[in-house]
């Protein structure tokens, strides 16, 4: 506590030598202290509101009392505080003087940790890490960190009935000596009982697989924070509620019963979504999400996404298996139209998967997809039945809810397609992508991407577009538009890429609360022979809404084709950014 109202200080007074609570009042000067000891010294007289600052004996004492708490709290117990008033044409100065005079000492310290944290691990370090040492200087608010460390551990850790048996700190002002005394009995430590539900709409054992412990294991709070997280990702309840069984503590084998309430999530739920680009237009997207089937917990997912050049309908439904965290199986329809500038088609898919998450969080996906397209860009008018067998790899973690401080998506993926099985064409397609989030301190983030993908063993014009590599938009190369970045033909239609490569930096400052401002520069391109790389440069707004972070980006492309030296794109989004 004593650390955080040190910080807190600091913003509210100067660090000067003069303290001026009040403008045109008397000034108060401190002057015999420096660093931390000043520090508390300020932070104590902070008590005093405007215009209190006066040069009469009351006040004095008044000060005086306050500035000797504050050394007291570091060990000073015998300072010298004098004042002196000074008067000047710029008015009146109360000088306080203080000499903090010799700092008191430890010169017996008894600590003990009692019980079976004894012999725990996390007790040990704790008690090497914060406990003073003979010779150390008396400081009240490390021994009372001291204190309160220990019984924090103790709850997240299950030992429930500890206490300090002894906790006594006797200081000895005439000697300028301390004697501290702290024994600390933790008791037995509570191992995880059963766990009852309640409330629940879904099957028992799908709920039981969800549990990362076991009935005996040593209680663990950060363990009740995982399970409450896994119930929370099968987004089948709207409210979530675990409660330790503290009233059968007493009479319990050391162990700690949970009863889990829970309360079915609605079964229908829409979100909305809407972004900007100059070339590819106003963007809407929506989803339809029904969390919950049945009693085994399959859910439907409806996503439509509608712009100028682009619509489609995908639906996703997911069956989990007994292991629901883990393991599930999901089956797929979409339907795409394109009407670009430089081609337009359908594109029909069907197709199912196979999730597991494995014991490192990487999320793996083995998938059989059907692709019939029927499409026309540039000069080429053509059709195409694909069997694609495939395997992906991904994992993402992030810290900070919905705008995260830091976080990272990594994606891996194959598909691979051959006339041995039927389909027209015989492929190897690879692509991948690394979002990576940092902060320092809470005003500035670091955002970054790495977006790549190839096409083996057959040419980008034998496959459909919705296959081949295009780049530019504002997830890609902002300052180009949508998918404007990729090889021509001889009349500078799209035709579209073997390769992709595109990566973005970027650098945010909050301004202030939840709106920031941005800066960054993309590179890139997508090619079939040689690459022509594209720079993109520029200024956004960013606003941490509490439905996500809301984009609003500026940007020029600094090698356009078309002979102008420079072309300006507006994009406007919605949406993580992992």
């Amino acid at each position: 506590m004593f650390f955080v109202r040190a910080v807190l200080v600091s913003l509210l007074l100067l660090t000067t030598s003069f303290v001026t609570l009040a403008e045109g009042q008397t000034r108060l000067q401190i002057q015999g202290v420096s660093g931390s000891t000043r520090d508390n010294v300020e932070l104590y007289l902070a008590n005093f509101a405007n215009g209190d600052v006066s040069t009469s004996l009351r006040f004095q004492a008044r000060l005086e009392q306050e500035a000797r708490a504050a050394l007291r709290a570091l060990g000073y117990y015998h300072p010298t505080i004098e004042f002196r008033i000074e008067r000047s044409a710029r008015g009146t100065t109360l000088v306080m003087t203080i000499e903090q005079g010799p700092v008191t000492r430890y010169q017996q310290v008894d600590i003990q940790l009692l019980g079976e944290a004894a012999t725990d691990a996390d007790f040990i370090a704790l008690k090497d890490r914060l406990a003073p040492k003979v010779g150390d200087a008396v400081h009240h608010g490390r021994y009372e960190q001291l204190k309160s460390s220990m019984a924090n551990l103790a709850l997240r850790k299950g030992y429930f009935k500890a206490d300090f048996s002894r906790h006594v700190l006797a200081v000895s002002e005439a000697r300028q000596e301390a004697r501290l005394t702290l024994h600390f009995d933790s008791g037995q430590r509570y191992r995880f009982g059963d766990v009852r539900f309640s409330g629940s709409q879904i099957q028992e054992p799908r709920l039981f697989s969800l549990i990362p412990f076991q009935s005996g294991d040593p209680y663990l709070a950060s363990q009740l924070g995982e399970f409450n997280q896994a119930i929370a990702n099968t987004n089948w309840f709207g409210s979530i509620l675990i409660e330790p069984d503290s009233e059968s503590l007493e009479d319990s084998d050391g162990t700690v019963p949970l009863h889990v309430k829970l309360e079915p999530r609605a079964r229908n739920s829409m979100e909305l979504g809407v972004g900007y680009a100059d070339v590819q237009g106003a963007r809407l997207k929506a989803n339809w999400n029904k969390p919950w089937l049945n009693d085994r917990g399959h859910s439907l997912n409806n996503r439509l996404a509608l712009s100028e050049i682009e619509q489609s309908l995908e639906s996703a439904y997911r069956m989990p298996l007994r292991n629901v965290a883990q393991d599930f199986y999901q089956f797929q329809f979409g339907v795409k139209n394109f009407d670009k500038e430089d081609g337009k088609g359908q594109d029909y898919t069907i197709a199912a998967e196979r999730h597991w998450l494995l014991n490192n969080q990487w999320y793996r996906t083995v998938s059989m997809r059907w692709l019939y397209s029927e499409f026309t860009q540039a000069e080429q008018e053509d059709r195409s039945n694909l069997l694609m067998p495939g395997i992906s790899f991904t994992r993402s973690r992030s810290q900070g809810g919905l705008m995260p401080t830091r976080g990272d998506r990594l994606l891996f993926s194959l598909e691979t397609s051959d006339r041995a099985w039927g389909s027209d064409s015989r492929f190897i397609r690879f692509r991948s992508r690394v979002n990576y989030i940092n902060s320092f301190g809470s005003d500035h983030r670091i955002v970054t991407r790495l977006d790549a993908g190839a096409i083996l063993l057959e040419e980008a014009t034998a496959l459909p577009p919705s296959l081949r590599f295009f780049a530019g938009g504002d997830g890609s190369i902002r300052g180009y538009g949508y998918e404007r970045v990729a090889p021509r033909d001889d009349d500078d239609l799209l035709l579209g890429g073997r390769y992709m490569l595109t990566g973005s930096a970027e650098y945010q400052y909050r301004v202030r609360g939840n709106w920031w401002l941005a800066t960054f520069a993309d590179y890139g391109s997508a090619w079939s022979k040689d690459p022509d790389w594209k720079r993109g440069v520029g200024l956004g707004v960013r606003w941490a809404s509490p439905i996500g972070p809301v984009r609003l980006d500026f940007a020029w492309g600094l090698d356009h084709s078309t002979g102008k030296s420079r072309q300006f794109q507006l994009h406007f989004s919605l949406g993580p950014e992992l």
